[in-house]
């Protein structure tokens, strides 16, 4: 018995880590697995693998060049200013569970991994059964799950420091599950009508943020609308005048507001710093470095979304292989970074920008009113929360919302993130997740759990299982169409401008 466990115990071990945890290959796996369903020919399998494949791995090059780039000079300010601080991001708050678990709670971290099967299982089965589950969302981003399971693990043991290891993995599996597909089946609606149909749902950490703030876009420019007020144009329906007609093409928008922005944190950091920290070589022009780092990040946007369009036409037609055989009606949850190839990109750079002032506003007012936590903000959560809501309230409301709503998310994500992370007493180990819904949708849940114990489990679970209810009540005759056959949801909604 114990030997047909440590084999499966090792396949599961070679699938994660190889597999479900390199997002590039379960995406490759994902169109293989699909085209072989469809009977396709093998060379047109072995096409679509391959360019699944490079195209996430462009993708991934894209964004981790954003991260490798940027994520430095914001850690920077820590160490230049001397500041005791936590930093909000996602492989940090990983590093914080991995060494503080077993000091505070006397648990290895290998049960995470435990924590990430059962999840993922149940997710498939929560889809699989979508007839009364109303989810259609399977979520694939494996490193993000890795991430997640560590900090649920982290914050649910926070809550029942007490259960044992078998109760508190299935308490931990099916809220997380829950939460995975909850969370991915509230994008889908709105992410359809962004791509026009593209076909996939997001699987990231701000699900929650981007539904709550696209729909809260949507909501403030109706009811103008009802008074009234003139349509807010979207920034792609923006011609710029004169002089200002160079925004009008997003390289060059995108260059000449990060080289405002950018180059603010780099003059604060100064010169004498980014050399002794090894950013810049010693004699190298100041000035053209910051044109220089600046201006990679247009260049990383370009090729994040050249890996989105590389990737996702694969991904949609096989995936139907997949949702007509074993998951009817579904779509596969993926990187949030897909979102940025469609509408528009000068949303993302505005985002980023309205998010990250909204995130410094409050951490000026933590040094202010001496926090016990001082927080830092990190790359991965300014870019990737803020540029997507960015983009989506552009989308369902119009360009002034996509600076309002990625300010107001800036703001959420580092005054939530301070407040979870010295409760629970990760902000000692130096980091915290500190995306959006860990932020708002995860400290809810555990404050519910803490003071109402086993009753608040049964709080947590039954809230992410109505979700979905009242979502397809809100439309049952499109919910499902607008997965399987778009162009005929789009006819039944009278939907007649396609968004690109």
């Amino acid at each position: 018995m114990n030997t047909v466990v440590d084999i499966l115990a090792a396949i599961w071990e070679y699938f994660a880590t190889n597999i479900l945890q390199q997002p590039a290959f379960m995406i490759g796996f994902i169109v293989l697995l699909g085209y072989i369903l469809e009977k396709k020919k093998w060379y047109e399998v072995l096409s679509g693998f391959l360019k699944a494949t490079v195209g996430y791995l462009i993708l991934m090059a894209g964004s981790g060049g954003l991260v490798n780039t940027f994520r430095p000079i914001l850690v920077g300010l820590k160490s230049r200013f001397h500041l005791s601080a936590m930093v909000t991001d996602p492989y940090f708050g990983q590093n914080a569970v991995t060494v503080g678990v077993m000091h505070r709670f006397g648990r290895s971290f290998s049960d995470a991994m435990l924590l990430l099967l059962f999840a993922y299982i149940f997710n498939i089965l929560l889809v699989r059964f979508q007839k009364y589950t109303k989810l259609r969302a399977v979520f694939t981003t494996g490193n993000v799950q890795v991430q997640q399971a560590a900090t649920a693990f982290w914050l649910i043991l926070f809550c029942f420091p007490q259960m044992g290891r078998l109760p508190i993995l299935i308490v931990m599996s099916v809220i997380l599950g829950l939460y995975w597909a909850v969370g991915s089946n509230l994008t889908v609606g709105i992410n359809q009508e962004l791509t026009d149909g593209a076909g996939f749902g997001i699987a990231h950490q701000q699900m929650f943020g981007i539904f709550f703030f696209a729909k809260l876009a949507e909501y403030f420019e109706k009811r103008a609308a009802k008074k009234g007020k003139k349509q807010t144009k979207r920034l792609e329906d923006i011609e710029l005048p004169g002089f200002m007609s160079i925004f009008n093409d997003n390289m060059v928008s995108t260059s000449i507001l990060m080289i405002l922005f950018i180059g603010t944190i780099l003059v604060v950091l100064g010169p004498t710093y980014l050399v002794h920290a090894g950013f810049m070589e010693k004699g190298q022009s100041f000035i053209f470095y910051i044109l220089q780092t600046s201006m990679m990040f247009a260049v990383y946007l370009a090729i994040l979304q050249l890996g989105v369009r590389t990737f996702v036409n694969e991904l949609t037609e096989s995936f139907t292989g997949i949702s007509d055989r074993w998951l009817p009606g579904s779509v596969p949850g993926i990187d949030v970074a897909a979102t940025l190839g469609f509408g528009s990109p000068n949303a993302a750079t505005i985002g980023f920008m309205f998010g990250a002032l909204g995130q410094f506003t409050v951490i000026i007012l933590l040094l202010i009113f001496h926090s016990p936590t001082i927080v830092i903000a990190g790359f991965i959560p300014l870019f990737f929360d803020n540029a997507a809501i960015g983009l989506f309230a552009n989308n369902r409301g119009g360009f002034k919302y996509a600076m309002i709503m990625p300010y107001l998310s800036g703001v959420i994500q580092v005054a939530g993130s301070a407040f979870i992370a010295t409760w629970v007493g990760m902000a000692q180990y130096g980091g915290y997740l500190g995306m959006f819904d860990w932020a708002t949708v995860w400290p809810l849940f555990t404050v519910v759990m803490k003071f109402l114990g086993y009753i608040g489990i049964a709080v947590v679970v039954i809230a992410l299982v109505l979700i979905p209810q009242l979502e397809y009540r809100s439309d049952p005759e499109g919910y499902f169409l607008i997965t399987e056959d778009f162009e005929a949801w789009k006819k039944l909604h009278h939907k007649d401008e396609v968004v690109d």
